[in-house]
């Protein structure tokens, strides 16, 4: 079956690296791995276990083990710091007649829907899960005050997808999980600088495709004890989640390439520039704008005055969306406000031509 067979429409993606649509696309030495790896047979865990060592060398961690996504990593991690080297827990994670301690504190503001809640994730690897303070609001005391004795992790979830303000550091609730001797999971899924948590937390979850821009597929790093605990489960829950030869040296690859990949900030603002030509129309100006959380990344800002065109922004996201020939996909968690944003990172030769000349169109009826 050819993809023309398929007659699926053409995608522009400039709202960041989604997985609704298909996260990143791969290099061609990336490919080529994949497709060494696809078209050869190995003892798969030796393999498993050498691909960890090797991304662990890279991030920085004691060990780490590859998963077919993040929330994989996510549930393998709590599974693991639940069930240790008790390996009935393997077969009977979710007895609820097997006494262990499965709390696993999270602030309020960071149990968030990342595209699945977090709170499955964390159930599927048999946690329970104890949120902490309120959403706009969680200091490291509260964090401390909800510790108990049947407490088996701490998750921090570093995303966007989180309220920023009023939380607890990464820092304090580190220092706060070391004194307490309590092990501290973090979700830096789509972070980029995929190196600077070794010392910070016990495990890290990332996505081997959003910033590292490799196949489907997710890390765990961390504490060797834990990693081992976690690989355990993969003859358990992890068996609905195993990784494919292919992903495996597909993702080595890409993060063999990563810190050479990538586009700068003036790349991007470079980029985005032809959509400064939309602030010559009435009711629409256009703003370069940070990342919310901190990362290197800018975007551009489209504000819709609706009093003064013939739409309002999410009538204009909608339609760049149903587009007859081409879907255009904005980051639009503000169109209700009046704005949305375009990311430059996913786009390819031309797209801001056609999103600019779309735009355009929309606003000023001719669409």
């Amino acid at each position: 079956m050819s993809s023309s067979s398929l007659q699926l429409k053409k995608v522009i993606n400039a709202s960041g690296r989604m997985t609704i649509l298909g996260v990143s696309t791969l290099s061609e030495r990336v490919l080529e791995e994949m497709a060494f790896g696809a078209q050869n047979y190995f003892e798969m865990d030796d393999l498993v276990n050498k691909a960890g060592k090797k991304v662990a060398e890279i991030i920085g961690t004691e060990d780490a083990l590859i998963t077919n996504s993040a929330s994989a990593s996510i549930a393998l991690a709590i599974a693991g710091v639940i069930g240790k080297d008790n390996v009935s827990l393997v077969d009977h994670l979710h007895d609820g007649s097997i006494d262990c301690d499965r709390e696993v504190l999270v602030m309020k503001g960071h149990n968030v829907n990342y595209g699945a809640p977090i709170e499955v994730m964390i159930r599927l690897g048999g946690g329970e899960v104890k949120e902490v303070g309120y959403a706009n609001e969680c200091t490291v005391s509260q964090m401390e005050a909800a510790i108990s004795e049947k407490t088996a992790a701490v998750i921090y979830v570093k995303s966007h997808h989180c309220v920023q303000k009023n939380m607890a550091s990464l820092f304090e609730v580190s220092e706060l999980c070391k004194n307490k001797k309590i092990p501290l999971l973090l979700d830096a899924a789509a972070e980029e600088d995929i190196d600077a948590y070794g010392e910070v937390a016990d495990l890290i979850i990332l996505s081997g495709t959003k910033a590292i821009g490799g196949p489907t597929s997710g890390i765990l790093a961390g504490k060797g004890n834990f990693i081992t605990y976690s690989k355990l489960h993969l003859k358990g829950i992890g068996r609905a989640m195993k990784v494919g030869k292919e992903q495996i040296f597909g993702l080595l690859q890409a993060l063999e390439d990563y810190s050479h990949s990538g586009k700068t900030k003036e790349e991007q603002r470079d980029m985005i520039m032809p959509l400064m030509e939309l602030d010559q129309l009435p009711g629409v100006r256009v703003t370069i704008v940070a990342d919310e959380a901190g990362r290197e990344i800018c975007r551009a800002r489209v504000q819709i005055d609706d009093s003064l065109t013939n739409c309002h922004a999410l009538d204009v996201v909608r339609q760049l969306k149903e587009g007859e020939d081409i879907a255009i996909y904005t980051r639009d968690y503000h169109a209700n406000l009046g704005s949305f944003d375009i990311d430059p990172r996913p786009l390819l030769d031309g797209d801001i031509n056609t999103i600019t000349e779309s735009v355009k169109n929309i606003v000023s009826g001719e669409a």
